[in-house]
């Protein structure tokens, strides 16, 4: 641990963001050989990943370090990311530690007791910098499985305090993490644009493997998009593609490469993907710095000639492992049939869009769509329904942010208007996105243009004991909750009438209680009590004895 690693950081310029370069000194988070379970912007649903997923052997409780001098300045306890630390350090970086067991002791002390005093599982403080200063190499807690985590690793974000964005942090472990496997192809779509272009004659998007030898027709404008994985020796794990360049020609059109983020730009990712594949044209809404293209075409292909263009994609890792898939696109005059939509569900990326309908209003505010969409709206009526059923498009469109939509009830069923809440639908399946009723009216923020209904929640969650015989012999008290239709909203747990700490486990629908016998006495029996609320105000109580 009191070896040092430094790392020159040059990020290149882009549009937007000056180049930079630094040289910074970490040590290693952990004392074991540092493998990774995953790396630095991997698409995700709805966001990049936001740093490295450190391997831990499977088990929980690897002492966790500081990685340079600084000093502890926040502190959480969450039940998606579990026991978290930031730790800001002098040399301008701030480390986010997520999924943590526990934190060294002086602070899990703090934690325990704003738990108690708040009556809170969840906790969230800030703290002075001279609080708990650190240096490079101390612990400050052990590694675990807390949150919604699929196994024991240590997640590491990497934060540039003047700029705020998620950055790379493989630059500082290149010298601990050994890499000599270049990123696969594993698929391509072409995307011909619609009214605009043709691939075999039709304006659907086409499906090929890489290196295709039979030669795609088409005509007009379309994109490429690819399917790709990074991998690295010794594991099966698969990873993000660090850089991704396409050449047309032998001209570049394209290139992304994932060395940081803001904020403001984790929901872009939504944009540039489709499905898994990685578009190779940059929609005219997503201003995402770590795209480029390569023409004045945002990365768009005008197939106007009658010959061969011939496509190459390089993929390529941080540490410069290469490899490139090739295919040919050739150029064959087709017709393409204009696109004909209805000015009405006609919707502009850079203006506010707004579609009223009997019983259903939206409201979609300007940059919030990154393309012109022509939506494929559709209403559904069942007589005995709560309200119809809109579809709003036929596939699902993520948005950049939240607009507003209202469903009018047509039968209002009960009377207790808070059981009422906008569904998204797919297939036979509903889910929840919330909403308040008012004026006959259910209103919520979408995050996604899709098919939405009302429906109606009356059922309480579930609650269950779970092998209740052991809890003196376990020491621990655990319930499985589960609320199928709007989720659970918060619970609450006592033992003889006093605040107990429960913590929810998300990947198990479980709630746990270890006992404390400094608050729970070893002797008699002890009365347990466990409220759970969904979001529609359902509330189950559970009553025990141990």
């Amino acid at each position: 641990m009191k070896k040092y690693i430094v790392a020159l950081l040059l990020f290149g310029s882009v549009e937007g963001h000056c180049q930079t370069s630094a040289v910074t000194t970490f040590v290693p988070p952990l004392d074991i050989p540092l493998t990774l379970s995953g790396n630095f912007g991997e698409l995700r649903p709805n966001h990049f990943h936001g740093g490295l997923d450190f391997k831990t052997g499977n088990v929980i409780g690897k002492k966790v370090f500081a990685l340079a001098d600084g000093y502890i300045s926040r502190v959480l306890v969450t039940h998606g990311s579990g026991c978290m630390l930031y730790v800001h350090y002098t040399n301008g970086y701030t480390t986010i530690y997520r999924h943590l067991l526990n934190f060294v002791s002086s602070i899990a002390q703090r934690v325990e007791a704003y738990q108690y005093e708040h009556e809170t599982w969840e906790v969230d403080f800030t703290l002075d910098p001279t609080e708990y200063p650190v240096h490079a190499g101390q612990q400050i807690a052990w590694s675990g499985n807390s949150g919604y985590s699929f196994g024991p690793h240590l997640h590491v974000d990497l934060i540039e305090d003047a700029t705020g964005d998620r950055v790379d942090p493989i630059p500082f472990f290149k010298n601990y993490i050994k890499d000599n496997r270049a990123p696969q192809a594993s698929g391509i779509i072409l995307f011909p644009q619609l009214g605009r272009g043709v691939v075999e004659g039709r304006q659907q998007k086409k499906r090929i493997m890489p290196n295709v030898l039979r030669p795609i027709e088409a005509w007009g404008w379309i994109g490429s998009a690819i399917r790709a994985y990074d991998y690295m020796p010794g594991t099966s794990n698969r990873y993000g593609v660090y850089s991704v360049v396409l050449t047309v020609d032998g001209k570049e059109t394209f290139r992304s490469t994932v060395d940081r983020y803001s904020a403001d730009e984790n929901r872009m990712v939504n944009s540039w993907v489709y499905g898994d594949y990685m578009k190779s044209f940059i929609d005219p809404g997503n201003t995402l710095r770590m795209l480029r293209a390569g023409n004045e075409t945002r990365g768009l292909i005008d197939i106007n000639e009658e010959r061969d263009y011939h496509f190459v994609y390089e993929l390529k890792d941080f540490y410069g492992n290469t490899s490139r898939c090739r295919f040919v696109v050739h150029g064959k005059r087709q017709t393409i049939d204009p696109l004909v939509h209805r000015e009405k569900y006609l919707f502009a990326w850079d203006k506010m869009n707004y579609l009223q309908e009997p019983g259903m209003t939206l409201i979609i505010p300007k940059g919030t769509l990154y393309e012109d969409l022509p939506l494929f709206f559709n209403v559904r009526a069942d007589s005995g329904a709560v309200a119809y059923t809109y579809q709003i498009n036929d596939e699902a469109i993520p948005l950049h942010s939240a607009c507003e939509l209202s469903i009018g009830v047509r039968r209002k069923m009960v009377s207790d208007t808070a059981k009422y809440y906008v569904a998204r639908v797919s297939g036979r399946q509903m889910y929840s996105v919330g909403g308040k009723y008012a004026n006959g009216f259910v209103t919520a923020k979408i995050l996604t243009l899709g098919t939405y209904t009302v429906a109606i929640d009356t059922i309480p969650p579930k609650v269950v004991a779970v092998n209740k015989n052991a809890w003196n012999r376990s020491g621990r008290i655990v319930y499985h909750i589960k609320d199928r239709e709007t989720g659970i909203r918060s619970y609450r747990g006592t033992i003889d009438g006093k605040y107990a700490l429960f913590g929810w486990e998300m990947m198990t629908d479980r709630l746990i209680c270890t006992i404390d016998s400094r608050r729970v006495s070893r002797m008699g029996k002890h009365k347990v009590e466990v409220t759970v609320t969904d979001n529609c105000g359902n509330v189950t109580v559970m009553r025990d004895t141990f």
